[in-house]
C-alpha cells in the first residue's frame, strides 16, 4: 500500500461522508477560506462559525477589512480568545491591498508572508484555492491520526516526534487532484471518527492503514503533552 493509496482513500471517504456543510466550504476564494483558516487555530468549529459569519457580514472583501479601523476588527472578534490572531488579521489586510494591490495569494510561499500566517495555515489555504500540494496542513487533529497511522511514539510538542510526524506528513502528500478533499478529509476525520478519547476505530476509512488499530491501543498515540508543575 503506497502513501498515495492512503491518501486517495482519505479523499474519497471526504467527499462521500466528510463535512460539506460548514459555512466557508462554500468558498474556493482565497480571502473566505483565510478568514476561516485563522479563526480555526486553536479552536473548535462550532465556536468559529456565527463568528465567520459576522466578520463576512461586516468585511465583505480584504478592501473591507484593511479599510475598517482596528476598533472595529477587535470589536468583532471579542469572545474568540487568542486576540492576536485578530490584529494580526487585520495587519494581513492591510498588506494585501497596499503591497499586494488587493490580489490575495493562493501559494504557501506568499501566503507565509503576511503576518499570523504560519505554515499550517499556509498549506490549508493553498490547497483550498489553488489546489497545491506543496506543504502539509498540521493542526491537532492532523497529528493525531498521523501519530496513530504511522506508530509514531512520543509526546506531542517534543521535537522528534515532530519531526518524525512533519515527515509522515509529507510523505502521505497527495497530488494536486485530490490535496483539497485529502487536507479536508484528515481534519474531518480526526474531529468525527479518530478523536482522541474513544475513537471510533470501527467506522474510520483508513483503519487498514493504522498501526495503532492494528496493535490495539489508538489512545496511546500521541502521548498528550506535558504540562508544567505549578
Amino acid at each position: 500500500m503506497t502513501a498515495f493509496t492512503f491518501a486517495e482513500t482519505l479523499a474519497c471517504w471526504q467527499r462521500r461522508a466528510g463535512r460539506s456543510d460548514l459555512p466557508w466550504q462554500q468558498y474556493h476564494t482565497p480571502y473566505e477560506r483565510w478568514l476561516s483558516e485563522v479563526m480555526l487555530q486553536q479552536t473548535q468549529v462550532e465556536t468559529v462559525i456565527p463568528y465567520f459569519e459576522r466578520f463576512l457580514a461586516a468585511f465583505p472583501s480584504v478592501e473591507a477589512l484593511a479599510a475598517a479601523s482596528e476598533a472595529q476588527v477587535m470589536k468583532l472578534w471579542a469572545g474568540l480568545g487568542y486576540y492576536s490572531r485578530g490584529r494580526n488579521l487585520h495587519r494581513a489586510a492591510q498588506m494585501v491591498v497596499k503591497e499586494m494591490q488587493g490580489r490575495f495569494p493562493t501559494t504557501a510561499d506568499e501566503l507565509i508572508k503576511l503576518p499570523g500566517i504560519g505554515p499550517s495555515t499556509a498549506a490549508a489555504v493553498a490547497a483550498f484555492t489553488s489546489g497545491e500540494a506543496k506543504e502539509p496542513m498540521i493542526d491537532g487533529n492532523v497529528k493525531r491520526v498521523l501519530a496513530r497511522i504511522d506508530g509514531i511514539p512520543g509526546r506531542v510538542g517534543e521535537k522528534a516526534f515532530e519531526t518524525a510526524l512533519a515527515a509522515a506528513a509529507r510523505r502521505k502528500l497527495p497530488g494536486s487532484e485530490c490535496i483539497a478533499a485529502y487536507t479536508q478529509g484528515l481534519m474531518d476525520l480526526g474531529s468525527l471518527v479518530c478523536r482522541r478519547k474513544s475513537p471510533n476505530c470501527a467506522a474510520c476509512p483508513v483503519r487498514n492503514f493504522c498501526k495503532a488499530f492494528a496493535l490495539g491501543c489508538p489512545e496511546d498515540y500521541p502521548r498528550p503533552k506535558t504540562t508544567a508543575a505549578k
